[in-house]
């Protein structure tokens, strides 16, 4: 198992992940020091645990627009199975929102 140590809001954190995940959990934790960034941009800065959950409500609301988008296309085509690479990356999205909430549910 591989370890990455992700620097979000000037803390560090030490994540593992499997082999050869360490680029995308990176990219994972630079989208939410961009979200973290946006939020303390409108002058939301508090708490770094009210920080974190305004960054992953964020993601959660891209998220549920992209679910959206996706049934909307679905009604003029054959749903995800028409587009399979929307298909993984709603997957892997929702995924990552998962992930998101249980680090925000650990003490």
């Amino acid at each position: 198992m591989a370890q990455v140590t992700l620097r979000i809001n000037g803390y560090v954190y030490t994540v593992g992940c499997e082999d050869g995940q360490e680029g995308h959990l990176q990219a994972m934790g630079d989208e939410v020091e961009q979200r973290i960034t946006q939020i303390k941009a409108l002058g939301g800065q508090s708490g770094e645990a009210r920080l974190l959950l305004l960054a992953a409500l964020l993601m959660a609301d891209e998220l549920h627009d992209l679910k959206t988008e996706l049934a909307q296309a679905g009604a003029a085509q054959a749903g995800p199975a028409a587009n399979p690479a929307l298909g993984r990356r709603l997957e892997r999205l929702a995924a990552h929102a998962e992930a998101i909430a249980e680090t925000l549910a650990q003490p």
